[in-house]
């Protein structure tokens, strides 16, 4: 009796006979004869099966007709790719489970890349028709860039919309002004984010529809038309609790306010759909509050049916102020949908870039897979070439297994690209973002390039074994000569390896010394040095796995010996393996210690240079109110106030950028440590600057600067003392008093606070009680502080690790991969194993420690790297930023390498059950 492989091999045999010639079967039946004679084992069924294909030729000889003879009517020759596609098929099939892993990392690789191009083509689809749709009525829009601060025209003037009005073609105008308006919730706490709430006027225009405001869809109520009254977007509404005729809190760059709730209004607005509120006022109100009474920011022109857009922008061009533009409504639209498109493609492409890091990843495992099934088909790979396949034949063979492969797993790939599409628009209205209605758009693109990505990305990586298999010859491939790697291949590998490497190294080594100019040579040292250490990475397991081998024998006992040495009887298996993980860490580990470097420098800059006990901003992070800073100092316990007042002047030729400070009390509010001269010197009205700007123009205390202020006006001011560059300052400080005469609105960015007793909750509640319990005012201590700086630095990283996850994954997959095609491979030995008396467990944790092994391996060298490519991008950065020292984040890194551990024990749960249950009568009598 012969087992499935043997049956297995017969039917390729069989499939492959028919397409070749009656010569060719003849000389290797004889060459297989031969091969029986010394081969011994199964080589006698390939003799067996050799014979039977000659009677086969003998008894169709004895049938055949004339050879001369055309073939019957209907009929056709067989080609020889048939026979050959029948047998890739066949063989997929046979190994469905093996390549399962193969098939599930092309997948996951597919499904980001279409759901990226299929997410982003809907986000702009939405977008492009809710910009398109914003200007469905308007034939010419106007924008001012004036403000409040401009004397004459701030903005478009009553006077100017009027004229407007009177032009032919003109159906309505209608006046807009807009600012930050955040509303509070019934426990004072702002509604939505910061930046993204807006405040508006209700306009609906002498000749609105239904004397309505064309932009705005009530649901409940109506919208304000006199002081007191405000209308809000129904999301605002519904977080807020909030109905028809309800007091509503709301503040504005000045003091809070309450006013009456007189309609609800759905809306597409931009700030809204980004998770902000939108809150609209009389435009009166609004007016006041935003720019200057009867003046509007834009104004939005609609045609009567039938006017040309274009003459009516030819005439309103003349009307407008200088510092206005106006557009057709097309152009605008236009305008806005090239905007959309360039502000996605930067999302497009990181996507992107994370989904090609992992397919890179699946390239190994795929190449491993294939590697594996080639090895462990020698045996009927040489049959096929001993029954007259060609070279050519076999490697199509392999790479039709390939194909197949790839394509199925792009086919599934993209179904599920297509619900991560759907899911990524669901969970960003779970945080809060409100995106545009609108089906998924399905497109070309991202059918073909699922498609394209998956099968190349399978097929790149089979060639490689396709060629190996192509190359072994028949006879020494029925004694197995070629089923380890040759120790001149080894050393080839290894010397190239070596040589990339180096050359890697060195780059980047070049990059970090040219400092911040040498990004561009790190990048291209990164990919040399990564590949490098891939190509080494089997020279690298013998040693680095041998340092650990005896602390395994001693704990685990032969198991633990057996595991070490399993890790490296096929150094290129484990390599491979192994690399998948090291180039998720590599990037990981990059990641993290920049990240952390960076926060820690931040930390240290905020914690050495804010003395005060709270920093006081706007949720929005626009400009406080000049009435913030006397409120403040009224409150109880408040030792010490200053603002940070941004403004600019012209000294000596040249501008500056100057901050406003309140003399005697910044000093105790921000460390500022004196070169040359007195700080005192600011309540005198005299300049402070610091040691750079000092240094460059050859400044120093008792210098007169002639000096000119935002308002024009001129005089001079002395240096009254110079200060070591502190990074929460411009370069020069100046009082309050000294600026504030030639500011018409003093641009406060935050003001900073010290309190008897330091941060606590009573004097906290103490500044917002001051404030009018204000809900777009926050209130940082130096805890807050530190977050807002350094927060972004680890909400990035929180998202690199989420996009890299995927690579982690096909990494793990790659493992359990490897361990389950070793175990198919190792039955006889295992069942060798399992007769002397290791028992199930022993086994299973054999099984176990080597997945531990090779995933910590590749852990440590993917650690490694990815540490040293964090120094070397350090060294660029360094300049820009105060206090960056680099700090390798040990915590996190022992993390990685605890997680390595436990993904390699997780990989090997089925394998190493498979390996547990194997029969062990059944498992020895395995070839």
């Amino acid at each position: 009796m012969y087992g499935s492989k043997e049956v297995a091999v017969a039917g390729s045999v069989s499939i492959v006979s028919a397409g070749v010639s009656a010569g060719s079967r003849a000389r290797v039946a004889r060459r297989i004869a031969a091969g029986a004679a010394f081969g011994g084992g199964g080589i006698g069924l390939l003799a067996t099966a050799a014979v039977g294909v000659l009677l086969a030729e003998a008894a169709l000889a004895k049938r055949s007709v004339s050879p001369s003879l055309p073939p019957p009517p209907g009929s056709h020759p067989r080609t020889e790719k048939s026979p050959m596609f029948k047998t890739a098929l066949r063989n997929v099939l046979a190994h469905k489970a093996r390549l399962l892993m193969t098939v599930l990392a092309v997948m996951l690789g597919v499904a980001f890349v279409s759901g990226t191009l299929v997410f982003t083509d809907t986000l702009k689809s939405a977008f492009k028709n809710q910009s398109a749709k914003s200007y469905d009525n308007v034939a010419v829009a106007v924008t001012s860039y004036g403000s409040g601060d401009d004397k004459q025209d701030p903005g478009v003037s009553k006077q100017t919309v009027r004229k407007i009005e009177a032009l032919d073609g003109v159906a309505s105008v209608n006046g807009r002004v807009d600012g930050f308006a955040g509303v509070a919730d019934r426990h004072g706490k702002l509604i939505g984010q910061g930046w993204a709430n807006k405040g508006g006027n209700y306009s609906p225009g002498k000749d609105g529809r239904d004397g309505k405001d064309p932009a705005y869809d009530f649901t409940d109520g109506s919208g304000p038309v006199k002081d007191g009254q405000i209308a809000l977007d129904e999301d605002t509404a519904s977080k807020g609790g909030y109905k028809v005729g309800d007091p509503v809190r709301v503040a504005t760059n000045g003091p809070v306010k309450t006013y009456t709730l007189s309609g609800v209004f759905t809306t597409e607005d931009g700030s809204v759909n980004a998770g902000g509120s939108l809150v609209l006022f009389d435009t009166k109100v609004a007016q006041q509050l935003y720019l200057k009474p009867g003046f509007f920011k834009n104004v939005n022109v609609s045609a009567t049916p039938g006017a040309d857009a274009r003459k009516i922008l030819d005439e309103v061009t003349p009307l407008i102020p200088e510092h206005a533009t106006a557009k057709t409504g097309q152009a605008l639209a236009v305008q806005e949908a090239d905007d959309i498109e360039k502000g996605l493609s930067a999302l497009n492409q990181t996507l992107l870039a994370f989904a090609a890091i992992a397919l890179f990843v699946g390239v190994f495992l795929i190449s491993n897979t294939f590697t594996m099934l080639v090895a462990q088909r020698t045996k009927e790979l040489a049959l096929m070439r001993a029954v007259g396949a060609s070279r050519s034949q076999v490697r199509r063979s392999v790479l039709t297994e390939a194909l197949v492969v790839g394509v199925t797993a792009s086919a599934i790939g993209f179904g599920l690209g297509i619900g991560l599409a759907a899911g990524l628009r669901s969970a960003m209205s779970g945080f809060g973002m409100k995106i545009p209605g609108g089906a998924l758009i399905v497109s070309a693109t991202p059918v073909i390039a699922a498609l394209a990505v998956g099968v190349l990305v399978t097929l790149i990586a089979a060639l490689l074994p396709a060629w190996r298999a192509a190359k072994i010859p028949p006879v020494a491939a029925m004694n197995s000569v070629h089923a380890a790697a040759t120790t001149k291949s080894l050393v080839v590998r290894n010397t190239i390896g070596a040589i990339i490497t180096l050359l890697g190294a060195g780059a980047v080594l070049s990059g970090a010394a040219a400092g911040k100019d040498g990004k561009t040579m790190i990048g291209l040292g990164a990919f040399l040095a990564l590949v490098g250490i891939i190509v080494l990475i089997p020279l690298l397991s013998r040693p680095v796995i041998a340092l650990v081998r005896p602390a395994l024998a001693k704990m685990f006992g032969v198991s633990g010996k057996l595991a070490s040495q399993n890790a490296v009887r096929n150094p290129r298996r484990t390599g491979a393996t192994a690399s998948a993980l090291a180039i998720g860490l590599t990037l990981v580990t990059g990641l993290s210690v920049l990240g952390v470097t960076v926060g820690k420098a931040i930390d240290k800059t905020t914690t050495d240079n804010i003395k005060a006990d709270y920093m006081v901003a706007m949720a929005s992070r626009d400009a406080l109110d000049k009435s913030v800073v006397p409120e403040l100092r009224k409150a109880p316990g408040v030792t010490a106030v200053s603002p940070k007042q941004n403004s600019y002047l012209k000294a000596d030729g040249d501008f500056h950028s100057v901050t406003g400070v309140t003399p005697g009390d910044v000093e105790k509010v921000l460390r500022l440590d004196t070169v040359s001269g007195s700080l005192a010197t600011l309540g005198k009205g005299q300049l402070a600057i610091d040691d750079e700007l000092a240094a460059k123009h050859g400044w120093k205390p008792g210098s007169s600067l002639p000096v000119e202020f935002d308002d024009k006006k001129k005089t001079k001011l002395v240096v009254g003392a110079v200060y070591k560059k502190q990074e929460f300052l411009e370069s020069m400080l100046a009082s309050t008093s000294v600026l504030d005469p030639h500011e018409t609105r003093p641009h406060i960015e935050t003001v900073f606070v010290k309190m008897a007793g330091g941060a606590t909750k009573a004097n906290e509640q103490a500044l917002v009680n001051a404030l009018g319990d204000n809900p777009a005012i926050s209130f940082m201590d130096q805890q807050d502080i530190r977050d807002e700086f350094g927060g972004m630095i680890n909400t990035l990283l929180n998202i690199m690790y989420g996009l890299l996850a995927m690579a982690l994954l096909i990494a793990v997959l790659g493992v359990i991969n490897t361990l389950a095609m070793s175990v198919f491979e190792r039955q006889q030995e295992i069942g060798m194993l399992r007769a002397i008396g290791l028992d199930r467990g022993k086994v299973k944790r054999m099984i176990r420690l080597e997945a531990v092994v090779i995933s910590v391996f590749g852990a440590v060298i993917g650690v490694g790297l990815g540490t040293f490519l964090a120094w070397a991008i350090g060294q660029t950065i360094k300049g820009s930023i105060p206090a960056y020292a680099l700090v390798i984040p040990w915590d996190r890194i022992g993390l990685f390498l605890l997680l390595a551990g436990l993904v390699g024990v997780l990989a090997a749960l089925w394998p190493a059950r498979s390996a547990a249950r194997l029969n062990m009568l059944t498992a020895i009598k395995t070839e």
